[in-house]
């Protein structure tokens, strides 16, 4: 029983550790003044973001699959993709909306963990 306590205890803190902004208000804290901000780019990244965070709100709730075995590792699972989908959307919006740097959140490599994997 401790077992379990202890890992439901780390799944719930790295759930929430890590909570990416939504891409549609990072975008909206984005300075309109800036050149690439009336580009079609621009336009295009912030509805494919905005497109994102309608799916995101739409699709079921997790909370049924903590009932089961594998549960908490199914529902922290999906909060690290979805908080990594979150961030590409924020660093495409940055990217073509923005002439200031990357910032130092939206760096790094953020490509899918399916991605790296090369299987024969």
């Amino acid at each position: 029983m401790r077992i379990a306590t202890r890992i439901a205890m780390s799944v719930l803190a790295a759930t929430t550790a890590g909570c990416a902004t939504s891409p549609v208000d990072y975008g909206a804290s984005l300075s309109p003044q800036d050149p690439k901000w009336a580009s079609p780019q621009c336009q295009q990244a912030r509805a494919a973001a905005a497109a994102y965070e309608v799916r995101e709100k739409q699709h079921p709730g997790w909370e049924f699959a903590a009932l089961g075995p594998y549960g908490l590792g199914i529902i922290a699972a999906t909060k690290e993709a979805e908080q990594k989908q979150r961030k590409l959307f924020a660093r495409d919006v940055h990217l073509q909306c923005s002439s200031l740097p990357l910032p130092k959140e939206l760096q790094g490599d953020l490509s899918p963990a399916g991605a790296k994997a090369k299987y024969p």
